[in-house]
């Protein structure tokens, strides 16, 4: 069966879906309103991987290559309303250790899950498949909750190249600090971050140690997404309390809505089909090893020499960022497709020699120009021009500060080149906004971008 994917993604985007009942058409990109227990309205921050991390997951090889929508779903685009209690039910049934209650924020959650980030469920329904064996396996190895695997689903979209405006980068999202302190290494070509297994065992490692500090799980996914040391100030500030509802108003407002946004991920993964949501049909890719490389190559040189698509190998290796494998500063794994890894064993010297003058461009040695500068000109002429020189200094002073203003003028803005890869969130991470910014500073009102047009940042 040919696989139809950019229709399919058209498809499912352009389709009108009816929203819940409960969903507040008050409710914000980024917030969501509820009414405390004094009648108030709050707004909880809805975490940034929730909202921003889908048009790049689209982007990507496996969701290109691998995911196609199912014909065979025969759903009626509509979101069911049900009782509060069909809700409570269905939350207690869950196979999980973590508890999951329920309140009205959960309940936003779900709803926002089951109606406007329908097509989104979709999507990571398809690519769960890639990387839910990777996260369960990591998880046991700690001997931790298997239901926590469902937390890069509000970091990243499941989206392994997503990076946050403050810089967390990958499925589980990693701060620097925070990666390198757990073994991830990161530098200007190599970023573990954006390894799914490397961060998956990093991310399990991380959590093992908040429960060891919290002995509750609550509380660890409060600090997974803002630390520690901020938990520790809000159980302060709440007298000792240590449940995350009873210190829930002294955390920070993204994390307010964090354990409920995991709860509500939770039931979405679980019970999408009773919410008429046909998960994206996931062809897995074939098997795959590594093989070690001991001098430098560039991604381009291995698929041109194996005919493989340089964006399935880019896929296969996330952590290197501009597409050299530094293998001279020490052995540096290469993820391919299993069929080919006897092929790169024996082609490996015409691998290394590839055009490695032009993709590989660092010098290793340069020479000094020391030759003598020749400033010949004569003294009269230096007399002569410097006459000139006076005569239209003025005019061109005046010429200079009329530029300088026309400079100062235009820097207002500011424009880029759009890339092939490129995303509309990581154009915005490179530059420092929002994807929402960007659409509307550009005017876009969907996600998709070309490469080569020019695309406004400031």
């Amino acid at each position: 069966m040919k696989k139809i994917i950019i229709m399919a993604a058209a498809m499912l985007f352009s389709w009108q879906g009816i929203q819940a009942q409960n969903d507040n058409a008050e409710d914000k990109d980024d917030v969501i309103t509820v009414t405390d227990k004094d009648g108030k309205l709050e707004e909880i921050e809805v975490p940034e991987g929730l909202e921003d991390n889908l048009d790049s997951l689209l982007h990507l090889y496996n969701t290109q290559a691998y995911m196609m929508a199912d014909t065979s779903c025969k759903y009626r685009d509509v979101n069911p309303v049900f009782e509060t209690q069909v809700y409570i039910d269905r939350l207690k049934r869950l196979p999980t250790l973590i508890e999951m209650p329920y309140n009205e924020v959960v309940q936003k959650f779900i709803d926002r899950y089951s109606g406007k980030l329908r097509r989104s469920v979709s999507f990571m329904l398809g690519a769960s498949n890639f990387y839910m064996p990777i996260f369960e396996e990591a998880l046991e190895a700690y001997n931790l909750p298997l239901e926590l695997k469902y937390l890069p689903v509000i970091e990243s979209a499941l989206n392994p190249k997503a990076v946050s405006r403050v810089g967390a980068t990958g499925l589980w999202q990693f701060m620097l600090s925070t990666g390198k302190r757990y073994g991830l290494e990161v530098n200007t070509l190599y970023d573990e971050r954006r390894d799914p297994v490397k961060a998956s065992y990093a991310a399990a490692h991380y959590l093992r140690d908040l429960y060891k500090i919290f002995d509750d799980w609550n509380l660890v996914i409060a600090a997974y997404n803002c630390g520690p040391a901020k938990v520790s100030k809000a159980i302060h500030r709440a007298k000792g309390e240590t449940d995350y509802w009873k210190i829930y108003p002294y955390l920070p407002k993204e994390t307010r809505g964090y354990v409920p946004a995991f709860i509500a991920a939770n039931y979405i993964m679980n019970y999408y089909c009773d919410h008429n949501i046909c998960p994206m049909v996931t062809e897995l890719p074939t098997k795959t090893d590594t093989v070690e490389v001991n001098q430098d190559v560039h991604i381009e040189q291995i698929a041109k020499v194996l005919n493989i698509d340089a964006e399935h190998l880019r896929n296969l290796n996330p952590q290197y960022r501009h597409d050299i494998i530094n293998g001279s500063h020490r052995p540096m794994p290469v993820r391919l497709p299993e069929s080919l890894i006897g092929a790169f064993i024996d082609n490996k010297d015409s691998i290394f020699s590839y055009r490695a003058d032009e993709l590989l461009l660092k010098r290793d040695v340069v020479e000094v120009n020391d030759d003598e500068p020749n400033y010949s000109r004569s003294r009269s002429s230096r007399s002569r021009s410097s006459v000139s020189s006076s005569r239209s200094s003025r005019s061109k002073s005046s010429r200079y500060s009329r530029s300088k203003k026309g400079k100062r003028k235009n820097s207002r803005g500011k424009s880029i080149t759009i890339k092939s890869g490129d995303t509309l969130s990581e154009i915005a991470a490179r530059n420092g906004t929002t994807v929402k910014k960007l659409k509307k500073l550009n005017k876009i009102s969907g996600n998709s971008i070309r490469a080569g047009k020019k695309i406004k940042v400031k």
